[in-house]
């Protein structure tokens, strides 16, 4: 058992100040005489404990970036800092990172394992491994905790104690399955709380898809506790279970002439009975186990999760992992996330390797679940049949996650953030041009990008209205750029993660100005040069010149040449319609109607202008082409 008492400083735990946690603290060395300097890290390393425990590696924030566990703290620690042992860049880049280590010594490895996983959970280190769902599929939350449990759809499992099924994919087969839950057990989807002293049943007792808890003369706690304990059997696959103990039910109610009620448990087992879930695999032994399988390239990783239940596949889960630091942990580490969040832990655990921490697991397994749980790594037969499907799948996934044309797209936004020294990568940007011919017309464009795709319901135009004469793109900016974003304010809208603009260091100054007059100094701006495709960044003197070849730089363009090809387009039908307003639109009586029908029958402005009266007579009378006739022939005096 743990001991000691010790304060563990958490930085993010918010009101309240630190939490007080059992354990062992490591005394840290005592400061040289005369300083008040914190004790170096490689003096920490010359007293390591040679106990368990767990070892928190701190940045120069002081922020946690990796929390691991260890049977012998000084020989796992040590290890890290080793120059003669080789590493992967991934870890050589996290031990560059660390500044400090705190320990916390425990009485065995089980223990140290646990707080591996409380420590992981509070502080999300950069370079802990975190289980990260390659879909965000729902599941179905069966509230065991609550006297009266209710079924509802949710996005992500949690450890509470509750029951959960899924994921069900595609997303609408969870809401079917609830409805089907409801209909086939009785659970109540209200969130009344209940005693059972209701006066009467609601409408959904009526129509048979509740068992009416709220009213004990209809339905006691007992009965609606023993329904609610069939659903999770059943959302965990286990239907043979259900039906047997409904048909003993039938038998005894009907021998006690409760006859109402063995009907009714009679059409429960006739409604599971038919039930049929397609399977398209299925093993010849009827067993619970899970399958795990895991594809590693580099940094990256793509696991694989397959539930077997009665001998037949009932779930699948894919996670997606990155900056992994210890590949040939991430089976183990894997396990322990996966159970840490409830699940439910069958007798057997089959992986395609054996991994070198299996007893601890097992253990550890064995106390979530209440019985010994085996972790295996089958040879030969139907279980390593099973378990290479869940390696190819593993395989597959990694293939359509990390090689996909939208991953690299994030891929190409994490690069531009990181080369504009954002804090989070440039999901939304938003791209202003301007457009005009000799002051004339004058108008901007806006886009938006989401993901490195267009967004054109999004997209925008734009009337300078507070420049004319002389074109000046930059005042033209800063009024666009101004209107745009003072809206956005106005609205309480969230804005951009890049604001872009077509141009050199004067249009992007421009914008600078009028961000920061709406106290958006802030917001990340950057400009694109059109001849030279320098990059101009708020901020920085100098601009970045990149490669033609440079992915970022090919993403910047596409932005900039979308919204040039917008504010062209823009610009050229606000010409068209000034023209043709100038020429036509100002001769009284001629509306739009008339107007389509002269540029229709002369083909254009030139031809009506060049029609004889009798020629405009025949398309619009008499009267009209006498008045059009006499318009243009003033106009030539």
């Amino acid at each position: 058992m743990i001991r000691d008492e010790w304060v563990f400083p958490f930085p993010d735990c918010g009101e309240g100040g630190p939490r007080r946690i059992r354990g062992t603290a490591f005394p840290a060395p005592a400061p040289v005489a005369g300083h008040n300097q914190p004790v170096a890290l490689a003096d920490k390393l010359e007293q390591l404990p040679a106990r368990p425990g767990v070892y928190l590696f701190k940045g120069r924030g002081g922020t946690v970036i990796y929390v691991g566990k260890a049977r012998v703290l000084r020989d796992r620690v040590r290890s890290y800092f080793q120059a003669s042992r080789p590493t992967e860049l991934h870890k050589s880049r996290m031990v560059g990172d660390i500044a400090d280590l705190e320990l916390v010594v425990t009485d065995s490895e089980m223990e140290a394992l646990a707080l591996e996983n409380n420590l992981i959970k509070r502080h999300k280190p950069l370079y802990n491994l975190r289980l990260r769902d390659d879909k965000n599929h729902p599941y179905l939350r069966l509230t065991l905790r609550e006297d009266y449990p209710r079924l509802y759809v949710v996005r992500r499992p949690s450890e509470d104690g509750d029951a959960y099924g899924g994921p069900y994919i595609p997303a609408k087969l969870g809401h079917k399955t609830a409805g089907l839950v409801r209909k086939l057990f009785g659970i109540r989807s209200c969130k009344e709380t209940l005693n059972g002293r209701r006066p009467r049943p609601c409408l959904q007792y009526q129509i048979k898809r509740c068992l009416a808890p709220c009213v004990a003369e209809v339905c006691s706690l007992e009965r609606y506790r023993q329904s609610c304990e069939d659903a999770r059997l059943f959302l965990e696959g286990r239907t043979e279970e259900v039906v047997r103990r409904l048909r003993a039910d039938m038998e005894r109610v009907a021998a006690e002439e409760r006859f109402e009620e063995a009907a009714s448990l009679r059409d429960q087992v006739r409604a599971l009975e038919r039930l049929e879930t397609p399977q398209k695999i299925t093993t010849t032994e009827l067993e619970e186990r899970d399958l795990f399988a895991v594809h590693v390239e580099g940094e990256r990783a793509a696991v694989q999760a397959f539930s077997v239940r009665d001998g037949k596949v009932v779930a699948r889960e894919g996670f997606l992992l990155d900056r992994l630091t210890e590949p040939e942990t991430v089976l183990s580490t894997t396990l322990q996330q996966f159970y840490a969040d409830g699940r439910y832990v069958p007798r057997e655990i089959l992986l395609p390797v054996d991994v070198p921490d299996r007893e601890l697991l097992e253990s550890w397994l064995g106390k979530r679940r209440g019985t010994r749980v085996h972790i295996r790594t089958p040879r030969r037969g139907e279980k390593l049949r099973l378990l290479d499907l869940v390696v190819r799948n593993a395989r597959l996934a990694f293939e359509l996650e990390w090689k996909h044309p939208r991953q690299q797209s994030r891929e190409i936004m994490r690069a531009l953030g990181d080369l504009l020294d954002l804090e989070v990568e440039p999901r939304r940007i938003e791209c202003f041009d301007i457009s005009n011919i000799q002051g004339s017309d004058i108008v901007a464009s806006m886009v938006v990008f989401e993901e490195a795709l267009p967004r054109k319901s999004d997209y925008r135009k734009f009337r300078v209205k507070g420049v004319s004469g002389n074109p000046d793109d930059f005042a033209s900016m800063r009024e666009v750029v101004g209107r745009r974003y003072r809206r956005l304010l106005e609205e309480g809208r969230d804005l951009p993660e890049l604001v872009l603009v077509d141009g050199g260091k004067g249009q992007l100054g421009a914008a600078v100005e009028a961000l920061e007059e709406l106290g958006l100094g802030d917001q990340p701006v950057a400009s694109l040069a059109k001849r030279e495709e320098l990059l101009f960044v708020r901020g920085k003197d100098l601009p970045l010149a990149l490669p033609r070849s440079s992915p970022v730089l090919q993403l910047v363009q596409r932005v900039r040449d979308e919204a040039h090809r917008f504010a062209i387009g823009y610009h050229r039908k606000t010409r068209s319609k000034r023209t043709l307003r100038s020429e036509l639109d100002d001769i009284p009586g001629v509306g739009p109607a008339k107007r389509r029908k002269l540029l229709s029958a002369f083909g254009s402005l030139r031809g009506v202008r060049g029609a004889t009266e009798a020629e405009l007579t025949t398309v619009v009378g008499p009267a009209m082409a006498a008045r059009v006739r006499a318009h243009f022939d003033g106009s030539r005096r």
